[in-house]
Parts: structure tokens; sequence; C-alpha cells
């Protein structure tokens, strides 16, 4: 066991290459534990915890998931002895960062030519939400992604699309065809009887404007439901 971890030992009475921030300077950044690094955001602990014990105690809490620590309000942060509202909203910023340039990485994938395409580019979007949301990938006469598009944003067990929405941006973007997408935050990817109606009257739509909905994706826990993939877009066989 590090020793230099013991709990009422201060930060600042370690060996200088054990603390946190002496530590990323000598080693670099990936040398950190995920708790020296939420150490570091906080930059101290309680009366009976250093930054590091306390960070410790956060991730054992939620079984060492950073996942998990992303969807936490400021609220249920504040829970911890020694994490006020400042640095709690510390910790979202910084993960609400990382997911951020998860999205700008994924974003460099322009061209869709399956349904896993749309997922990639999509699925920082999606997750870490506690609430649904409802997306449109617009594309080109190439495949290529023009727009990503939030049309919606409801509640932990629906959200509302109007296909007017869809469309309008749609025509605006001048797009060959859409790809819409959105999550259930219980992970159950099966679609629901709302889910199906909304599709066939996108794809509906779709036909009359001469506008494909080539595929509609339900978003759980690190995985997807395709309609197209399953063949259940209406029209296919």
């Amino acid at each position: 066991m590090n020793l230099h971890y013991k709990p009422n030992i201060p930060i600042t009475t370690w060996a200088e290459e054990d603390r946190p921030r002496e530590k990323l300077l000598l080693h670099g950044r990936r040398a950190l534990s995920d708790a020296e690094l939420i150490a570091i955001l906080i930059g101290t602990g309680n009366r009976n915890e250093s930054a590091v014990d306390l960070s410790k105690r956060i991730l054992h809490n939620f079984q060492n998931d950073l996942g998990v620590l992303a969807r936490l309000s400021v609220q249920e942060l504040s829970k911890f002895k020694g994490i006020g509202e400042a640095k709690a909203i510390t910790i979202m910023a910084a993960l609400e960062l990382g997911r951020r340039r998860k999205e700008t990485e994924n974003g460099r994938v322009t061209k869709i030519t399956c349904s896993k395409d749309a997922y990639e580019l999509l699925r920082p979007v999606f997750e870490d939400l506690t609430h649904e949301e409802f997306w449109m990938l617009i594309l080109n006469k190439a495949n290529k992604v023009v727009g990503k598009n939030l049309v919606s944003k409801g509640g932990w067990a629906s959200t509302v699309c109007d296909p007017k929405v869809v469309f309008k941006t749609a025509l605006e973007y001048n797009a060959a065809g859409v790809i819409v997408a959105h999550n259930h935050p219980s992970g159950n990817l099966t679609p629901s009887d709302a889910d199906i109606g909304l599709t066939g009257r996108l794809v509906s739509g779709g036909r009359l404007l001469d506008l494909p909905i080539f595929d509609h994706l339900i978003f759980g826990d690190g995985c997807y439901y395709s309609f197209a993939d399953e063949g259940k877009m209406p029209g296919m066989r």
C-alpha cells in the first residue's frame, strides 16, 4: 500500500514526486490515476481525507466508472463531504470537455456508409444523457454529413419529435437524405409503438418530398438499434 495515500496526511507533506500536480509535471498526465486527476481539479479534500483519498472514495462509490460520474448532477456530487458546488461544477466541466473532445474527433468521420458510421458520429451526443433527445444527420448526395442537429429534448421516458421540424431543417440544408436518432436512457433498445409510428410518418413524408429517411437509430448504453439493419424501415423487404 502506498503510505502517501494514508488518510489524514496532507498532500503538502507527501514526497514531491507523489503529489498529483508535481507528478504530472515530472512524468506527464498519463502517469496519473483517475483519482489523482480529479484531485487536481478539486484541489483540497476535507478534514479527514486528502484530495486524492476523497477522489478515490467518490470513484469507488461509482465502481470507478467515469461514465457514471459524468452523468451526476451538482447536487449528487455535493453529497460527498468536501465537495461543494464549485468543486462539483469543476468536475462536471472537465468531464464535459472530455466528451466534447471525443465528439470533435468522431466528427472527422463525415461519410456515412453504414449504421455504425452514424452511431460513432452521434455516440458522444447521447453518451451521458439521463433524458431523451432526438437528433438528425443531414447528408448530401455523396452521403457526407453536412449537418448534425438537435430536433427535440424531452424527459427520462420520452421526447416529442415533430416531423415538420425534421423536414424544414433538411430542406434548409438542401439535403439529399436524412438519418434520425434518439436515445433510451433505460438502455432498452426495443422500439416503442411511438418509435415505429414516427418512423413510418417520417418515411412517408420523405417520399413526398423526394427526401429519403435512410435509417432511425435508437441509442442505449454503449449499443444501438438500427431500423434499417433490422429491415424495419417502412417499405423495406
